[in-house]
């Protein structure tokens, strides 16, 4: 225990969340490594606050489904392509005692702008307007879109 500690103080989690969670996306996750199991008992801890002890928590993918490239939403031509705002989009329900909250699960090799870009768009926060026309700005834009049409 004194272990996972440390490194949560060495590489704190994140993580961005709604007050009020309960709705559509409430916010969003960007673990560290692809191995999100070893990160998941500090995803908990850092719920535990807004949704009471977690009870079940579930996923709408599975192992064999290829993790999603958000970064492909950055290049250009890519708005060509067919379909690319309807990519499915990797969502994780943590379901607690007094809440549940549907996470946006940003890949851990995305970078970090977009990832950043995400996570405030996910949980609803303030972005400054001078990235309001940026590529990233609209990719992440598309991409928590594209989890709430998931879930609607």
């Amino acid at each position: 225990m004194k272990q996972a500690a440390q490194r949560r103080c060495a590489s704190p989690i994140r993580l961005t969340l709604v007050s009020t969670p309960g709705n559509g996306i409430d916010g969003a996750w960007w673990p560290r490594s692809g191995s999100i199991a070893r990160e998941l008992p500090e995803l908990i801890d850092a719920l535990r606050p807004s949704l009471g002890q977690i009870a079940d928590i579930k996923i709408n993918w599975s192992e064999e489904n290829a993790v999603p490239d958000l970064d492909m939403l950055t290049r250009r031509g890519v708005a060509a392509l067919p379909g690319w705002k309807d990519r499915p989009q990797r969502v994780m329900t943590v379901i607690g005692e007094t809440g549940r909250a549907n996470l946006l699960v940003v890949p851990c090799h995305t970078s970090p702008a977009l990832a950043m870009m995400v996570l405030r768009h996910a949980a609803g926060l303030p972005v400054d307007s001078r990235h309001y026309e940026s590529e990233r700005y609209i990719a992440a834009f598309d991409i928590v879109e594209a989890a709430r049409r998931l879930l609607a």
